[in-house]
């Protein structure tokens, strides 16, 4: 496995139900900021999973997308104002990708939890009858087709856009789950004014690069050293991969470098006693979140009282080549199911042997190539307790 990336977390209960959702869905990173402390209240559901937990306190597994889109949670556009403030380009560029897709499990009672994240350009063999494209795919997939079946249906506008999305995100649930071998039980998505709101609300986050980078893609254009990023220039540090020497593999250690840091920053007192934070929290999550329809967010934030004395960490699955060519998707990352659920299975639980799964079926080019072909070379941890710098 890659190295990993530890947040500490308080080692004291935090004292009301307001600061235990809050700290509990920073965990969850993005999220959730604001969602516990609010309830459900303006938060856009879907049904999208099949595998609630049986109780509040049971094992969970939540996915965590960040959606590409450039629509709300509600299926309507995003001001063009809004778009270029965040270099995000027209109403029609992006799609509908999941290009940030992490899996957070949750122990049963509470305990330390884990991130895993998978890389956007995983090549793998989609739940749906899709074939072997890209994970990130998945949801724009399962929303084209059903769109389409809606569309016959007379759905139309805004409704057609929520519906199919919601098609997409059980699309995506389904590949994660057959990938990971993980019962996904909840399901947050966040897209890309979200992001920067949180970020912005919560007053930046601090970060620190070894050297300098610029990225037209993104809009990244960074000096070396400490500094500070929020809103626009948060969402552009953890968005470039242009530039990279290893592409989306550094993007996802800047997403969980990053992602630490928020968590911590959220934690802090400054953050959680700050009544207009939050109320700007709030405000990001109810237009541009999307959560699942089981998911009790109140009895979740209790299950995690646990999860104060403990850690989060947050690590990427196995990968093999970072340049397997593929017949429609270009150049792609080789992934091996077989070893992503081995790694895991150890992850969550050391004592399990190392074994390939036998629910995995025959091996694919890519499985192959990801077995033998050579991915990013190790990178030292990040610890949450200091600035990393980072390529």
């Amino acid at each position: 496995m890659p190295p990993t990336v530890v947040l500490p977390v308080p080692g004291r209960r935090l004292r009301t139900m307001r600061r235990v959702a809050v700290a509990t869905l920073s965990a969850a990173v993005l999220i959730a900021c604001g969602t516990g402390w609010a309830g459900a209240q303006g938060v856009q559901r879907a049904s999208v999973v099949d595998a609630a937990p049986s109780t509040p306190s049971a094992e969970q597994n939540i996915l965590l997308v960040g959606i590409d889109s450039r629509t709300d949670a509600h299926g309507e556009p995003l001001p063009a104002a809004t778009l270029a403030a965040l270099h995000a380009g027209g109403s029609s560029d992006g799609g509908d990708n999941t290009d940030t897709m992490i899996v957070i499990h949750v122990p049963a009672g509470g305990r330390a939890a884990t991130a895993f994240s998978i890389p956007r350009d995983s090549y793998v063999h989609l739940a749906g009858d899709f074939g072997e494209h890209k994970i990130n795919t998945a949801y724009t997939y399962g929303s084209v087709a059903a769109r389409a079946s809606l569309a016959t249906d007379g759905v139309s506008g805004p409704a057609l856009t929520v519906a199919a999305d919601e098609a997409g995100a059980r699309e995506a649930v389904a590949t994660v789950q057959d990938l990971t071998g993980l019962p996904i039980t909840h399901y947050a998505a966040v897209d890309l004014a979200a992001f920067a709101a949180i970020s912005t609300a919560v007053g930046g986050v601090q970060v620190c690069l070894t050297s300098p980078t610029q990225d037209d893609y993104s809009g990244a254009d960074f000096p070396a050293g400490v500094q500070t990023v929020e809103g626009a220039s948060a969402l552009a540090f953890v968005r470039q991969r242009h530039g990279l020497p290893n592409g989306d593999l550094d993007r996802i250690r800047r997403q969980q470098m990053f992602m630490a840091a928020l968590s911590a920053k959220v934690l802090s007192a400054g953050t959680l006693g700050d009544p207009g934070a939050l109320a700007d929290i709030l405000a990001a999550v109810q237009d541009n979140v999307v959560l699942d329809r089981s998911w009790d967010l109140l009895s979740f934030a209790r299950q995690m009282q646990g999860l104060t004395a403990g850690a989060v960490t947050f690590t990427t699955v196995p990968t093999g080549s970072t340049d397997l060519s593929t017949p429609e998707d270009g150049t792609a990352v080789a992934i091996d199911p077989a070893q992503v659920r081995s790694a895991i299975a150890q992850t969550i639980d050391p004592a399990v042997a190392p074994r390939s799964d036998p629910r995995v079926g025959t091996t694919t080019p890519a499985d192959r190539a990801a077995s033998t072909g050579a991915g990013a070379p190790p990178a030292p941890p990040i610890s949450a307790g200091a600035v990393p710098c980072i390529a």
